[in-house]
C-alpha cells in the first residue's frame, strides 16, 4: 500500500491547471461534462483513501472493535505512516461525511422551499412573477429537467427587449435541458469531500453558464442578441437577491461570457487531439483521473489482504 494511498488526497491539485486549460480551450459542453466527471471520480478516491486510512487508524485505538489481529506490529509494518495518519483520518472523514450531508440537506431544503412558493401557480413551464425585483432563474424539476420551470419576475423582463427576453428564456431552458443544476451539485458535493476541488466548482459554474449561452445562442439565431441580454440582465439584477440553491447556475464572470459570444461559435468536437491545448486539458484530466483511481485500487487491495491474513478463520 504504503504512499500510494496518500496520492488520491493530492491528486486533485493537478487538476487546477486542467481545469484553467478546459474553460479556456473546450467546448463549454465538453469541459463541464469532463470536469464533473473529473471532480466526482478524484472526490470518490480521495474519500476512499480517508476510509482506508479510518480502518487502519481505528485498529490502534484502545478497545476498537475491529479483530486484535488487525493491530498486530507485523500488519502495522505493512501499512507505512498508520501511526499519525490513521487517527488524524478519522475525525477528518467525520467531518467529510458532516459537510457533505449538510450541503445535500441544503441543497433539498431550497429546492423544496422554492417549488412550494410556486405551487400556487398553474402548472406551466415558466413562470413570471409580479416583483419589481429583477431575477430569473431554472427550478429544477425531474430527469433532465422534466417537470422543471423557469422563474422570471417582471422587474426583469422590463428591462429587456422581445428579443432579449426570448435569449433569457432559451437560455433558463438550456439549463433545465442540460442538466445543469446535477453538474453543479456534483462538484459541491466533491470539494466539500476534498478542498483541493473547490477550484473544479469555480470552473464548471463558468462553463456550465457558457453552455447555456451557446445553446441560446442556437436557438434565437444571435449570439449578439445573447450577449446583449446578458449584459443587460446583470446590469438590472446587480444587488438583488439570487437563489441559494446548490444546483441552481451562477451567474458567472459576465464580461468573459459576453466576450465569448462576441466571438466566433467554438469548435464542436467532442474529443480534442492531443498536439492542442484543449487536447492536453482533456488528456491531462484522464491522466490524473486514471492515477487516482489506480493509486485508490491499488490500496484498497492491499489493504484487503493485508487484514484478511491477519484476521483469523
Amino acid at each position: 500500500m504504503g504512499v500510494f494511498v496518500f496520492l488520491p488526497l493530492v491528486l486533485p491539485l493537478s487538476a487546477w491547471p486542467v481545469a484553467r486549460l478546459a474553460e479556456q480551450h473546450l467546448h463549454p459542453r465538453t469541459a463541464t461534462r469532463l470536469l464533473g466527471v473529473v471532480a466526482v471520480v478524484l472526490a470518490l478516491c480521495s474519500t476512499l483513501c480517508l476510509g482506508l486510512l479510518v480502518v487502519v487508524g481505528t485498529a490502534q485505538l484502545p478497545g476498537n472493535p475491529l479483530p486484535d489481529g488487525w493491530s498486530d506490529p507485523e500488519v502495522r509494518a505493512a501499512v507505512p505512516y498508520d501511526e499519525v495518519a490513521g487517527p488524524a483520518a478519522i475525525p477528518a472523514l467525520l467531518a467529510v461525511v458532516a459537510v457533505a450531508v449538510r450541503t445535500g440537506w441544503r441543497h433539498h431544503r431550497v429546492r423544496r422551499r422554492a417549488g412550494r412558493a410556486l405551487g400556487a401557480l398553474r402548472p406551466s413551464s415558466v413562470a413570471v412573477l409580479p416583483d419589481p425585483v429583477p431575477y430569473a432563474y431554472a427550478l429544477p424539476g425531474g430527469v433532465r429537467g422534466a417537470g422543471g420551470r423557469v422563474v422570471v419576475s417582471t422587474g426583469m423582463l422590463a428591462g429587456l427587449t422581445a428579443a432579449e427576453r426570448r435569449a433569457l428564456f432559451a437560455h433558463e431552458r438550456a439549463h433545465l435541458a442540460g442538466a445543469h443544476h446535477r453538474y453543479l451539485l456534483a462538484v459541491r458535493l466533491a470539494a466539500d469531500a476534498n478542498p483541493f476541488l473547490r477550484p473544479l466548482g469555480t470552473a464548471v459554474a463558468y462553463t456550465a453558464e457558457r453552455w447555456a449561452d451557446e445553446e441560446a445562442a442556437l436557438a434565437v439565431g444571435s449570439r449578439r442578441t445573447v450577449a446583449r441580454a446578458i449584459g443587460k440582465a446583470a446590469l438590472v439584477s446587480r444587488g438583488a437577491p439570487v437563489p441559494t440553491l446548490a444546483g441552481l447556475a451562477a451567474a458567472g464572470p459576465v464580461p468573459r461570457r459576453v466576450a465569448a459570444l462576441l466571438r466566433p461559435a467554438p469548435a464542436g468536437y467532442r474529443w480534442p487531439p492531443l498536439r492542442t491545448t484543449a487536447g492536453l486539458a482533456a488528456w491531462g484530466a484522464t491522466a490524473g483521473v486514471a492515477a487516482s483511481a489506480w493509486s485508490s485500487a491499488n490500496s484498497a487491495v492491499t489493504l484487503f489482504f493485508v487484514l484478511r491474513a491477519a484476521t483469523p478463520l
